[in-house]
């Protein structure tokens, strides 16, 4: 065996040079032959003697090297292991499956005295198992995880050990997992406690309005008026000195704060308790104070968190006030809300707004007006009051239908065939698109989020846009409008167009058909004024009336068909009652043309049930899962449904889901409701 050993490198190059000494003495001694024999032949013969030694010491000092290199390799190898195992990174190595084949020291110590040989790593890890591997050789993948009160940042990769078969005669591996799974660990737990003081340090700036400012001060008496706003002052600045914060009073009713991250987290753990703390002050005044909190989370500068703040504000007021928005790089977060807020009776904003809407209408030469995909009454009706000030003004109209319900149709075929209205006032979305150009105003009614109309693409094909929608605005909206009008607090679109149209223009005409439309939208969305009615319903209710409204007419027109009605029972007989308030109903096969209307009817009716606090009825239409939820007065559907990906009203609201797996749909209800009580949203 040992004649079969070669040397290689410089090594092999270090033995052979006394040969090649020989070489060059050999030369040499030619030379000094051919200029004189007998020094040549004394040259020879000390050549010889000189080649003689080198042969021998080559060959006996080639054995005693090769000798020293095994022991010089198997002292390294010592060394070597040594090393590894006394490493301060924990390290380990793993086969493919995740089985612990060696660890370090400082890995044994991270895993404590309960490791056991040959155990699966993810036993004690469980964040590092087989999913977390990656997924080819090359690729490296850090994970952050926790282990035993300690953060870790671990890096994993490959270990190829091809051509191992060829060499090892022990282990014998499959030809496609040629590899380990090394992988080491870094204590990251002090840089991550750094890493949070200092983000608990970071500045929040929020702003908190008193949104029902002049409402509360007309409740009280006069004398008494000071006295509540020094309570009201005293909540707010107690509350924001708690949290070792800053309160300043801009104006009669609102604030400016400034807190740190770490006291934003404590506000968000006791779920803003400061709403309910001035909604309860109480001395004597009939209407209680409700608190809008904005609040703007930005790493990059506190002008951006300002910023965000402002924008946070805005969408808490939209959304009806009584509640916290915050607003960061990632998204917006809503906490309260919870109930329904007293109507404004003042008609200041619909006559300010309807202003606005009239200069608009005059700037273009086309209004084309849509509302929300499947349409329903109130969104018609609205649209048809727009079509009635713009027409008015002898303006272009179309009004965009893509899907006409059963219950819609009537009021539908009642102007498409009257040919006092124009052949082309109800258009597809395609032909909307045609007909789109500078000199067009889209006006959006019962909706205020870009996916939920009827043309999406109509919104980014024209600059002058128009909104007025009864709806809470959510973080998703139709951002270029030139003109917002969105009132949470009244009960339907209907009711919003119908307010405008008192102040758009002067001895405005409507047709008797054209107050039906709309006084059937109010009709539905208050599911017969007995649904979020205020002063102003009743008010634009009597001006429809005024203007030829036929109350007789419009209830035979929301009359249901027998059909309709079976599909109305069957949903209310399938329902199950969770939590002993909360009714959830399902239509499924119901072989009606508009599922989704008698979900609806279905939702309201069931609320006449004694217990019931809110009701919830899916159904399938179109490949999809229809969610309509209902409630009177104490659980806010919208926060539920905005949880599903949906939205709508305080008390009316909805959610698609998009599939048609309905067991899974009410699991994931279920799901979401309890997951909402625990966190006291509901």
């Amino acid at each position: 065996m040992k004649q079969d050993i070669k040397l290689q490198g410089q090594l092999k190059f270090y033995m052979q040079w006394p040969s090649i000494m020989t070489l060059f003495l050999i030369a040499m001694n030619i030379w000094i032959f051919w200029i004189d024999k007998k020094a040549g032949i004394v040259m020879g013969v000390f050549v010889l003697v000189y080649a003689a030694c080198v042969t021998v010491m080559y060959f006996y000092s080639k054995s005693l090297v090769l000798a020293d290199m095994v022991e010089f390799a198997a002292q390294y190898s010592v060394v070597q292991n040594t090393l590894l195992k006394e490493l301060s990174i924990p390290y380990a190595i793993l086969q493919s499956d995740g089985k612990i084949i060696w660890t370090n020291t400082q890995f044994d110590d991270v895993l404590g005295e309960e490791k056991r040989k040959d155990a699966y790593l993810s036993r004690y890890i469980p964040e590092l198992n087989r999913s977390a591997f990656p997924k080819e050789e090359g690729e490296t993948v850090n994970l952050e995880f926790g282990y035993k009160d300690k953060d870790y940042q671990a890096e994993i990769q490959y270990v190829s050990v091809e051509d191992f078969n060829e060499s090892e005669q022990l282990l014998e591996f499959p030809e496609e997992k040629e590899y380990f799974v090394a992988v080491h660990l870094q204590d990251v737990t002090e840089l991550n406690a750094y890493i949070r003081e200092n983000e608990e340090q970071r500045l929040v700036a929020g702003l908190i309005y008193i949104d029902n400012y002049d409402e509360v001060m007309e409740s009280v008496e006069e004398v008494r008026q000071s006295l509540l706003v020094a309570l009201i002052d005293r909540k707010i600045n107690q509350y924001i000195a708690n949290l070792n914060g800053i309160a300043k009073k801009l104006e009669k009713d609102k604030y400016f704060i400034v807190i740190k991250k770490e006291s934003f987290n404590r506000m968000e753990a006791d779920r803003f308790s400061l709403l309910d703390d001035v909604k309860n002050v109480n001395i004597g005044n009939q209407v209680p104070a409700t608190l809008s909190i904005g609040l703007g989370l930005s790493k990059d500068t506190y002008s951006a968190g300002y910023n965000y703040a402002r924008v946070a504000i805005d969408l808490a007021l939209a959304r009806g006030g009584d509640q916290a928005v915050v607003k960061n790089c990632k998204g917006i977060t809503y906490y309260g809300g919870k109930r329904e807020q007293t109507s404004r009776n003042t008609r200041v904003k619909a006559r300010v707004k309807a202003e606005a809407l009239r200069e608009f209408i005059i700037a273009k030469e086309r209004v084309i007006v849509m509302g929300h995909k499947i349409p329903d009454v109130d969104s018609f009706g609205a649209a048809i009051g727009i079509y009635c000030a713009a027409s008015a003004m002898e303006k272009k109209v179309n009004i965009v239908l893509d899907d006409i319900s059963v219950t819609l149709r009537p009021l539908y075929e009642a102007f498409s065939n009257n040919t006092a209205y124009p052949e082309d006032l109800f258009v597809t979305p395609r032909e909307a698109e045609e007909l789109a150009d500078e000199n067009t105003m889209v006006v959006v009614v019962d909706t205020n989020k870009p996916k939920m109309t009827e043309c999406e693409r109509l919104l980014r094909m024209t600059k002058t846009i128009a909104v007025l929608d009864h709806h809470r605005q959510s973080d998703e909206v139709i951002e270029n409008a030139v003109l917002s009008y969105i009132e949470p607090y009244a009960s339907s679109a209907c009711e919003m167009v119908a307010e405008v149209l008192q102040y758009i223009a002067d001895d405005l005409k409507m047709t008797v058909m054209e107050a039906n439309s709309l006084y059937a939208g109010i009709l539905v969305d208050t599911n017969n004024f007995m649904n979020r009615t205020g002063v102003r319903t009743f008010e634009a209710a009597a001006y429809l009336r005024r203007c030829g409204a036929d109350i007789t007419y419009v209830r035979k027109l929301l009359r249901d068909d027998m059909a309709s009605y079976r599909a109305k029972a069957s949903v209310i007989s399938s329902t199950e009652v969770y939590r002993d308030v909360y009714a959830i109903a399902r239509g499924e096969h119901l072989g009606i043309e508009s599922p989704t209307i008698i979900g609806a009817q279905a939702a309201n009716e069931l609320l006449n049930i004694e217990e019931i606090k809110a009701s919830f009825v899916l159904t399938v239409y179109n490949g999809k899962i229809y969610v309509s939820a209902r409630s009177i007065d104490e659980v806010n559907v919208q926060i539920i449904m905005e949880r599903l990906g949906g939205g709508g009203h305080i008390n009316t609201a909805g959610a698609q889901f998009e599939h048609t797996d309905m067991v899974k749909a009410i699991e994931t209800l279920k799901k979401t409701i309890d997951i909402m009580i625990e966190e006291g949203d509901i």
